[in-house]
């Protein structure tokens, strides 16, 4: 176990924990909403520093962040547990599983191990995911800082759900995120996650203003996020973060709590990409539906495929120093001289 950071103590050995914006108030001997973090005699502790429940190498695109080293590799880790509880999670056999037996599993992976798994595939980034990193800060803040000194940039893949003091901890090292934006409406939050809305437009605006790259995903469930009216308001909000924000649109298929429900219609995904489209933004993508011309990345002046994509492969990229090769238009995102290597 470790001392957990951002947190307060209370009168009668109560502690307040600052690190997600539920800011749980935990009795002695017991953990907050994510699962993970314990009260013990009025010290709060991490119980997953250094003990990993997943870990793997993926295609930067799976995160997914389409304007980050295009078509390299990502160093991927988890703990269990999470400050949200979505009716639709795709890995909420890790992400829940502190809930259903009270039981830490995982194993030991510290920091330098990481690091040097990481130097040894040749990954480009370590992608914190599979689970709310927000969770786990302490963890991912200690291994986060070694990949800095080795080159590596840290990526967060996270539902945003997190205090600013939590954001600015992380910042330093934090080069680039993946933010779920599930909904635009606050009913949607407290219900089909166990949250709300305006801790992660907070955390969008946020990012933004300290520098860090952002991707946006909106998962379209059919019925519960589906409307045109709520589409738009996503759409609008994000180009309020800025037009060069990609907005990742992502196909629903039922699974977990869900099952009862469909498949987001094809006509749907497409339906929302061209309200990005109109709403001004610079690149919005297909997720979940490998084959659609919305995997690519086209050039935001001339229209010209810049990267071609199929699922999470890149099969194509026509780039000159990040920038279209027919109008000189730049790319945004992370590139640095990657491109040139290739």
């Amino acid at each position: 176990m470790k001392e957990a950071i951002l947190y307060e103590k209370l009168d009668n050995d109560y502690v307040n924990c600052n690190l997600c914006a539920h800011r749980c108030r935990i009795a002695p001997s017991k953990t907050g909403i994510c699962g993970v973090r314990e009260n013990r005699s009025g010290t709060l502790y991490t119980l997953v520093h250094g003990i990993s429940i997943a870990e793997s190498i993926d295609p930067i695109e799976k995160k997914p962040l389409f304007h980050v080293y295009p078509g390299s590799k990502s160093y991927s880790i988890a703990t269990v547990g999470c400050n949200f509880r979505c009716e639709f999670c795709q890995n909420y056999d890790i992400s829940q599983i502190r809930h259903s037996d009270g039981k830490i599993r995982g194993h030991s992976s510290m920091p330098e191990e990481i690091i040097a798994r990481v130097v040894r595939t040749r990954s480009k980034t370590i992608a914190y995911t599979y689970t709310e990193p927000t969770i786990f800060l302490e963890y991912a803040l200690d291994t986060g800082m070694m990949a800095h000194k080795k080159g590596v940039k840290n990526i967060f893949v996270t539902n945003g759900f997190m205090t600013g003091e939590a954001l600015h901890e992380i910042a330093p090292v934090l080069d680039a995120a993946n933010v779920d934006l599930k909904s635009f409406r606050n009913e949607f939050y407290e219900k089909q996650c166990g949250g709300q809305l305006q801790p992660v437009l907070d955390s969008l605006r946020r990012m933004k203003d300290l520098g860090i790259w952002v991707e946006v995903t909106t998962l379209i469930i059919p019925t519960l996020n589906d409307s045109r009216e709520e589409l738009r308001d996503i759409a609008r909000y994000i180009h309020s973060l800025g037009a060069e924000t990609p907005w990742h649109i992502s196909r629903f298929h039922p699974q977990y709590r869900l099952e009862n429900l469909p498949p987001t219609p094809l006509e749907t995904i497409h339906m929302a990409s061209e309200i990005g489209k109109e709403a001004g933004l610079k690149y919005v993508y297909s997720g979940n539906v490998p084959g659609d011309e919305g995997e690519n990345t086209f050039c935001s002046h001339c229209g010209r495929v810049l990267i071609k994509r199929y699922g999470f492969y890149v099969r194509h990229i026509d780039l000159r120093e990040s920038r279209c090769p027919a109008c000189k238009t730049p790319l945004d995102g992370i590139y640095e001289s990657y491109l040139d290597d290739l």
